[in-house]
C-alpha cells in the first residue's frame, strides 16, 4: 500500500507529463501553419494565420469550465484520460483537412488538448495542502514547456517525414503522430494514477458551483491571466512567423529561437509557484508586470531606415553658381564646402550588433552651374539618414525575460486561486483559464489584424505593454484598498513619509 504522499507524487508527475503532451498538440498550429504556408502548399493572408493559429486555442479555452466542474465532481482521473482519448481522435483528423473551413474545423477539434490544464490544476491540488499548492501547482505548469516541445521539435519532424521537402504531402504524417503519442500517454496515465475528489463536491448544485464567477476578483485574476498564458500561448506561436518575416529565418530556425523564449517560460513556472509560497503572489505579480512592460517597451522600436531634412547651405549673398564639385559650390569669389554622401559613413553592410540607433548625414546641391541665386537661397540640402537594426539577439534576450515573466506570472496567479477559492479550484481555475485561454486565442487574431492595418510586426509588443500597464494599475489599485482597511494608519504614515521624502528631494 502506497502512502498518499508517494500517490499525490505519483499524480503530480503524471499529469505534468500528461499535461505537456496536451500542450504540445495545442500549439501544432503555429509551426504547422507556418510550413504550410512557407512552402507554398496554401496562400493564406496574416489574417487568416492568426485565426487558424488561434482557433486551437478557443476549443482550449471555452471547454476549461465545463470540464474544470467534471473534474470536481468526477475526479481527474478519469476526466484526464476521456479528454486525452477524445483530442488524439480529432487530431488524427486533421492530416485529412485541405481547405481554410476544413482546417478551422479540425483546429477546434484537437484544441480540446489545450482544456487539460483545468484538469491538472484541480486534480494536483487536491493531493497538496495549501501551503504546498504553489509549488507542486508551479511543477505542474512547467508542462507548458510543451510548447517548446513543438517550436523545436516539429520542424525537425516535418523535414524527415517530408524528406527534406520534397514530399511537401507527408505533412499529413505530422498529425497521425501527435495522435498516437497522445493515445499512449491516455493509457499510461490511467493505469498509473489515482482517484481522488474534492469533500462535498458531488453533492453541490450547478448554481453552488458556479456561485464563485460572481465575484470580481476571479475577472481580476483572468484578466492576469490572459496577459501572462495567453500571451504565452499566443507568443509560442506567433514568435515563428515574426522571426520567418522579420528576420529571413527558416522555420526550422524560428522554432529553435522561439523555443528560447517558451522553453524556460514553461520550466520556470515551478520557480514562480515556489517563489509565490514564499514571498506571495501579490509581490510576484508586481515583478512579473513591471519586467513585461520594461521589456515590450524595448522591443517596440522596429527595425527601420529613415531618411529626413537635415541642415543645408544657403546662400549668404546674391550671385552667379560658377562651379559645382563634389565637395564644393561656388558663387562669384564665395566657395561653399559641403559634406558629400560618399563621406557619410551609411551603414553599407548589416552590422553584427548594432544596439543604438546610427546617424549619418551628407548634403546634395539644390543649384547648377550658371544658375543665378538669391541671398538665403538653399544651395545644398541637408540628409539626415537614422538606421536601427533591430539586433535579432537583442530583441530574444527581451523576448526571453518577457517569457521567463510570464511563466513566473502563470504560477503566481493560480496560487491565488487555492488560497480564495479552496473549495471551488476547479470551477474558479476553470474559469480564470478560459479567460487565460482566450487570451491565446485573441491575441494572434489580433496581430494578424495590427499587421495588416499598420505593416508594423511590432505592433504585437505595443499590445502587451498596454496590457500589461492596465493589469498593473488594476493591481496596484487592489492592493493599496486591501491595505487601507486593513492598516489605515500605516498607509498614511506610509505615504506621509513618501510625500516628505519627495519634498526634500524637489
Amino acid at each position: 500500500m502506497r502512502s498518499l504522499q508517494t500517490k499525490a507524487n505519483i499524480v503530480l508527475t503524471m499529469s505534468t507529463i500528461a499535461f505537456t503532451i496536451c500542450f504540445a498538440v495545442w500549439m501544432m498550429n503555429g509551426v504547422l501553419i507556418t510550413y504550410l504556408v512557407d512552402n507554398g502548399l496554401y496562400n493564406w493572408d496574416k489574417a487568416q494565420i492568426g485565426w487558424l493559429i488561434g482557433v486551437p486555442v478557443l476549443t482550449g479555452a471555452i471547454v476549461r469550465l465545463p470540464v474544470g466542474i467534471l473534474t470536481d465532481k468526477y475526479g481527474g482521473r478519469i476526466v484526464f484520460t476521456i479528454l486525452m482519448i477524445v483530442a488524439s481522435v480529432a487530431t488524427y483528423f486533421m492530416s485529412s483537412a485541405n481547405s481554410f473551413s476544413e482546417f478551422i474545423i479540425a483546429g477546434l477539434g484537437f484544441g480540446i488538448s489545450g482544456a487539460s490544464f483545468a484538469v491538472g490544476i484541480a486534480y494536483t491540488s487536491v493531493w497538496f495542502p495549501k501551503e504546498k499548492q504553489g509549488t507542486a501547482l508551479g511543477i505542474f505548469g512547467a508542462g507548458n514547456a510543451g510548447a517548446a516541445i513543438t517550436s523545436m521539435g516539429a520542424p525537425v519532424l516535418l523535414k524527415y517525414l517530408t524528406n527534406s521537402g520534397t514530399d511537401l504531402d507527408a505533412w499529413r504524417l505530422m498529425p497521425k503522430v501527435y495522435a498516437l503519442i497522445l493515445l499512449m500517454m491516455a493509457i499510461i496515465f490511467y493505469i498509473t494514477t489515482y482517484t481522488k475528489v474534492v469533500k462535498g463536491s458531488a453533492t453541490k448544485t450547478l448554481s453552488q458551483r458556479l456561485a464563485p464567477l460572481k465575484e470580481i476578483r476571479v475577472w481580476r485574476f483572468g484578466l492576469y491571466y490572459f496577459l501572462v498564458f495567453g500571451g504565452f500561448v499566443a507568443l509560442a506561436q506567433w514568435l515563428i512567423p515574426y522571426y520567418v518575416n522579420v528576420y529571413t529565418m527558416s522555420v526550422a530556425m524560428a522554432g529553435m529561437m522561439a523555443a528560447i523564449f517558451s522553453l524556460p517560460s514553461g520550466v520556470i513556472r515551478a520557480v514562480g509557484g515556489w517563489m509565490s509560497d514564499k514571498y506571495g503572489a501579490r509581490l510576484v505579480m508586481y515583478v512579473v508586470l513591471g519586467s513585461i512592460i520594461f521589456s515590450a517597451a524595448l522591443v517596440i522600436i522596429p527595425r527601420m531606415e529613415i531618411q529626413s531634412p537635415g541642415e543645408g547651405i544657403m546662400a549668404k549673398k546674391p550671385g552667379v553658381v560658377t562651379t559645382v564639385t563634389d565637395s564644393t559650390i561656388t558663387v562669384d569669389d564665395m566657395v561653399y564646402t559641403f559634406k558629400n554622401k560618399s563621406k557619410a559613413n551609411l551603414v553599407d553592410a548589416e552590422p553584427n550588433i548594432l544596439v543604438f540607433p546610427k546617424n549619418s548625414f551628407w548634403q546634395e546641391p539644390t543649384v547648377e552651374v550658371g544658375e543665378i541665386v538669391s541671398k538665403k537661397q538653399l544651395l545644398a540640402r541637408g540628409i539626415t539618414h537614422i538606421f536601427f537594426q533591430a539586433n535579432v539577439w537583442i530583441f530574444t534576450f527581451f523576448v526571453f525575460i518577457i517569457g521567463i515573466m510570464m511563466g513566473i506570472g502563470k504560477a503566481a496567479v493560480y496560487k491565488f486561486i487555492p488560497e480564495y477559492f479552496p473549495d471551488d479550484v476547479g470551477v474558479v481555475g476553470g474559469i480564470v483559464g478560459v479567460v487565460g485561454g482566450l487570451g491565446g486565442f485573441i491575441s494572434p487574431v489580433i496581430f494578424g489584424y495590427l499587421l495588416k492595418v499598420t505593416g508594423l510586426w511590432t505592433t504585437t509588443w505595443m499590445f502587451f505593454f498596454v496590457l500589461s500597464v492596465v493589469c498593473l494599475i488594476w493591481l496596484h489599485i487592489v492592493a493599496r484598498k486591501m491595505m487601507k482597511s486593513r492598516a489605515p494608519e500605516l498607509l498614511a504614515d506610509l505615504e506621509e513619509k513618501i510625500a516628505s521624502k519627495s519634498v526634500n528631494i524637489l
